[in-house]
């Protein structure tokens, strides 16, 4: 089976397409290498990824030629895109190139999976499509429709785009809402990356919504089981979809989205204190208001992920942080 993991030098994509090749696919991934954040953190990632099954492609996805020619060159079975300009506070200084990489780039994903035969598409959404929305634990059937981020704008554009994808053309699409992923080999514009670098060094952190923020922090292993068990999950038109009670996580399509998070949110002040506990240091904190496109809370309802691909996300706070930490320590020599 031949895989396209677009964003394989980020995170996510990185985490994924090492299971891949463990399991013996083909990938080919694609990435930009942009300066978004360190770039030597995605080269050495790439270092993990030297396998003779591995290819790797540098190029940008909003460069219309260039995806066309990767399409064109390569006959992929599933496509799961997982590269997009990030953060959501980022978006607020530099808003076009969030539509440069998360629409321009991903209606090129779109026009080649459609045109090369692809099977299934797998794309990331975000768990900030819920915006402005109160009612807890979010679920994929509540409507989404007020975002309070371009990039959450973005994200949400990209499920619509799916949907006509899906219903004009058969492509089967699946989105998932990742939760707050952390974990080793993670961004270093994320929270945890960010809080242990200034304990580290002694330095204050700054602790937005004074601590009280919520998120549903998701490791990285269980992102990467949901994503694998979904590429293997190829959505089917749901017959019993009504235009008069649309269902907004399915349609008569094939089309689906997923929540993939723990499912358990944490305040922010409490996971500081379990970073403090397995760095064996205290921070100084600064606390600050809530930032302009940052959300309150966070909280997925998991149950369409478990019914359809039997999977519930599950690594505590404290198991997840410690092996961020034994990861950093290491990696940093520090």
């Amino acid at each position: 089976m031949s895989i396209l993991v677009t964003g394989a030098a980020g995170f996510i994509g990185f985490h994924l397409t090492r299971r891949l090749l463990d399991q013996g696919a083909e990938v080919v991934g694609f990435d930009n290498l942009n300066d978004y954040y360190d770039v030597n953190l995605k080269l050495a990632r790439l270092q993990q990824l030297d396998d003779e099954h591995f290819t790797f492609v540098k190029g940008d996805l909003a460069d219309r030629k260039a995806v066309a020619d990767l399409f064109a060159e390569n006959r992929f079975d599933i496509v799961v895109n997982l590269a997009a300009q990030a953060g959501v506070r980022y978006s607020l200084q530099n808003p076009y190139l969030y539509i440069d990489s998360n629409i321009s780039g991903f209606i090129n994903v779109l026009e080649g999976c459609r045109h090369n035969g692809v099977r299934h598409l797998v794309y990331a959404s975000s768990s900030s499509v819920y915006g402005a929305n109160t009612k807890m634990p979010f679920s994929v059937r509540h409507n989404v429709d007020h975002p309070v981020s371009l990039y959450a704008a973005t994200k949400k554009a990209n499920e619509l785009m799916a949907h006509t994808y899906s219903h004009l053309y058969g492509l089967p699409t699946t989105g998932l809402r990742f939760f707050t992923v952390y974990g080793p080999w993670g961004r270093p514009d994320m929270a945890l990356f960010l809080f242990t670098k200034a304990i580290l060094e002694g330095k204050s952190i700054d602790v937005f919504d004074n601590g009280k923020m919520q998120r549903d922090f998701t490791y990285i292993d269980d992102i990467v089981e949901g994503v694998h068990r979904a590429m293997y999950n190829t959505p089917k038109p749901n017959l019993a979809w009504s235009g008069d009670t649309p269902d907004p996580s399915t349609s008569r399509a094939p089309y689906r989205i997923y929540n993939i998070g723990n499912n358990n949110p944490v305040e922010l002040l409490h996971f500081i204190e379990v970073l403090e506990e397995c760095l064996g240091k205290k921070a100084e904190k600064n606390f600050l208001p809530i930032q302009a496109g940052d959300m309150p809370a966070t909280y997925a309802d998991v149950d369409d992920l478990m019914k359809d691909v039997g999977f519930k996300p599950a690594t505590s706070i404290e198991q997840g942080v410690g092996k961020f930490v034994e990861w950093y320590r290491r990696y940093f020599n520090c």
